[in-house]
């Protein structure tokens, strides 16, 4: 764990053995093969100088003796590794066994060597993280935790991998499992997410780092694989890394050269290694991976000696090493090995023991973690504490960010609007909101996809986050949706009081709809700032004019979309998104300005559904008109237009579904009596899902074909998105 810090266990063997090179700690020095009788010079000089040979020889012996007692523990901790995840998979019949039995070298020299981190906290703040990218492989990463001492995975929780209830899941998830950083799985995605971790560490460091206290100062480690190399998120997320010179990132590429469907030759020829030198990442290859334990350590140590680039070492194995008739083939990639292959795996790698067997030797080597950990824990608190005496307000910021306290009354700083406020964009409107909540909220960061100027996201208090300036706010992440997202989602898994977001357009989700499920399902609280939402944009046309969208992101679990309509509401959304710290959000925002309208209030929006006027009683309108977004607005202007007609017309914000659906039947039934079917629902975009809201015999006015280009208002028209259009749905199902 602490080979960074203190001797490894040769290191410490020979140094109880062997003399040192000072004659004041070893008297006998100067005598071991220097005759000290001048007058028996002569005559004892040959006899002197056998002696001195033969105590050469025992000393090289010990030596020898004791590397390879060392080197017989390190290959047995391996080959525990190994078998732990291939009698995992086997008893599962369901898994990748290949990954682990040819990582399990680098697994062992992070988890046993290098990294820091306790055990029985798998939460410390400043433990060095741990990312597996290629999140097939976990039950390297289980085996691993196991060894080390995690509550989180016991050896009922390796039998029962990949089985209902476990906390072994198929593939890493960090909700399931304490000392598992991120979810991963989806290939490319963690790598991103590491990207995200380390910035979030030099971010820190170089806001709360003082040069008498080091207090932010941990590494993050990812290993990934042929598949994630080929992912584009990867490419993206490792360019921004190189470009913000990510010194304490340290990734391992698994160069094992097989994927599922056979040898990398048939689809990736391309020089790895060049492409991450020319991303500006520091290269090394260890040209083995399978036994080369000191070229493993040797590359780490030169890694960490470069503090201003990611290092990528490229680690060549072979996959599912061990196996006599399955290693280096795409059978071993996500198989069971099957019981003949794994006995004779067994008899290949000399491993006696029956299944999930830990042998003592390797339980005693591995057992320290647990009171190290708890030392290391132990110390950074006590520096802290030292800290926190004469930066008491610096502590106190990092302190809430590491807890995710958030301060009192940090709500109040959101802007609230009136009917007589200027009509405005939505986007414009969340800039006032972003700018005044980062004055409060010290853990607030984020940027666009090259679109800042258009999505309105810049903070204008502070600069950009660079190479040179880390300590700054906004992030930079050039035309890369999918890499932002998973960087993001590593950002928010960091510490619970940093809060991310980031911005593309609406229609551009589509580039990074995988990272915004992560987020989703790996409970990561990540704001996304989504504007031009609708038809609404205009003269770009219908590549640009999301439709389906809406739709799609609400049939996603764990996911707020929110479409505000005014200032009010969008205050609203921002003050549910930062509170929702394991729930993601996105905010669909306008291009096109919209009014202040009467009735809307940040309340209302934490309902997700509301009333904003209603000339009925005893709650039964004549028709209740339903709409979010710009089109709120032509709903109220179709209640005023039935009113006048005598109707009495009750018109409902939902701004976020998700939220409606959380409140009781009590409140769903105050806002849409089932004795008042007449319903019309109105919103740019597909009207999929409608029903859910409309009823049977309700109406709901939208778009489903894509938009066209033309300026706005003409396309509303031209789209029967209109206040006339309003009211004859509503004639249509009194």
């Amino acid at each position: 764990m602490a080979a960074s810090s203190s001797v490894t266990l040769s290191q410490a063997l020979l140094s109880r053995s062997l003399p040192t090179q000072s004659s004041k700690s070893h008297p006998n020095n100067v005598s071991l093969c220097t005759p000290t009788n001048p007058t028996t010079k002569l005559l004892k000089s040959a006899a002197s100088r056998a002696s001195c040979r033969r105590r050469v020889a025992v000393r090289a012996a010990a030596v020898e003796t004791l590397e390879k007692t060392e080197t017989d523990l390190i290959e047995k901790s391996i080959n525990t590794i190994r078998f732990l995840a291939v009698d995992a998979v086997e008893k599962a019949n369901s898994g990748h066994p290949g990954l682990p039995m040819g990582c399990a070298p680098m697994g062992h020299i992070l988890y046993d060597e290098v990294m820091r981190y306790n055990p029985k906290n798998p939460y410390w703040f400043n433990r060095d993280r741990f990312v597996l990218s290629a999140g097939h492989g976990c039950m390297l990463q289980y085996a691993l935790l196991h060894l080390a001492g995690y509550d989180s995975v016991n050896e009922e929780d390796l039998k029962s991998f990949r089985q209902w209830g476990s906390r072994t899941p198929g593939h890493p998830e960090n909700f399931e499992t304490p000392g598992i950083e991120v979810t991963t799985g989806p290939l490319g995605q963690g790598i991103a997410n590491a990207v995200g971790l380390a910035l979030a560490e030099r971010h820190l460091a170089a806001r709360f780092n003082k040069p008498d206290f080091e207090i932010v100062d941990h590494y993050t480690y990812v290993i990934l694989g042929d598949g994630c190399q080929m992912e584009g998120i990867a490419n993206e997320a490792c360019s921004l890394a190189g470009h913000w010179g990510l010194g304490k990132l340290i990734a391992f590429y698994d160069d094992n050269h097989i994927s599922i469907d056979g040898d990398t030759e048939i689809a990736f020829t391309e020089s790895v290694d060049k492409r991450f030198e020319g991303l500006g990442w520091h290269v090394l290859w260890v040209k083995n991976g399978n036994t080369g334990y000191d070229d493993i350590r040797a590359a780490i140590k030169e890694a960490k000696a470069v503090k201003d680039k990611p290092t990528m070492i490229k680690v060549t194995t072979t996959i599912g090493f061990g196996s006599p008739n399955k290693a280096n083939t795409y059978s071993v990639h996500g198989s069971a090995l099957g019981a003949k292959e794994v006995e004779a795996t067994r008899q290949n790698l000399a491993w006696p023991y029956e299944p999930f067997h830990i042998p003592e030797v390797v339980k005693k080597h591995w057992s320290r973690h647990v009171p190290e950990g708890a030392s290391l824990e132990a110390q950074w608190n006590a520096k802290f504490a030292e800290y926190e005496k004469k930066y008491k307000e610096e502590a106190a910021e990092l302190k809430s960010l590491i807890t995710g306290e958030l301060p009192a009354g940090w709500e109040k700083a959101l802007p609230t609007y009136t009917p007589e406020s200027p009509a405005d964009a939505t986007r414009n409107l969340s800039q006032q909101c972003l700018n005044a909540l980062v004055k409060v909220l010290p853990g607030l960061l984020g940027g666009s996809a090259d679109l800042a100027s258009s999505n309105m996201t810049l903070l204008k208090m502070y600069g950009d986050f660079q190479k040179a300036t880390p300590e700054e706010r906004n992030l930079r992440f050039g035309v890369r949706e999918h890499g932002m997202g998973g960087i993001c989602n590593g950002i928010a898994h960091h510490s619970p009081g940093l809060i991310p977001y980031c911005a593309t357009f609406f229609v551009f989700t589509d580039y990074m709809r995988a990272a915004i499920r992560i987020s989703a399902l790996s409970q990561a609280g990540v704001i996304y700032v989504m504007t031009h939402d609708s038809i609404g944009l205009g003269e770009d046309g219908p590549t640009h004019q999301p439709i389906e969208h809406l739709a799609s992101f609400r049939a996603m679990p764990n996911l707020l979309m929110m479409r505000p309509a005014d200032g009010n509401e969008t205050a609203g959304a921002y003050k549910i998104a930062v509170l929702k710290r394991k729930t993601p959000s996105i905010l669909a925002l306008s291009r096109q300005k919209l009014p202040q309208l009467a009735g809307t209030s940040i309340e209302g929006v934490e309902k997700g559904g509301y009333i904003i006027s209603d000339n009925s009683s005893g709650n039964k309108p004549d028709v209740i008109l339903i709409g979010t977004g710009s089109e709120l607005e032509i709903a109220a202007k179709a209640g005023d237009e039935l009113r006048k007609a005598g109707k009495t017309v009750r018109v409902v914000s939902l701004v976020c579904w998700e939220l409606f659906d959380e409140q009781s039947d009590a409140y769903k039934e105050s806002i849409f009596p089932a004795a008042v079917s007449a319903r019309v629902s109105i919103e740019a975009g597909s009207t999929f899902g409608w029903e859910k809201i409309i009823g049977p015999k309700g109406k709901a006015i939208g778009i489903d074909k894509f938009g066209a280009s033309a300026p706005a208002g003409i396309i509303y028209k031209g789209y029967g998105l209109t206040v006339e259009a309003v009211v004859e749905a509503a004639k249509s199902v009194f």
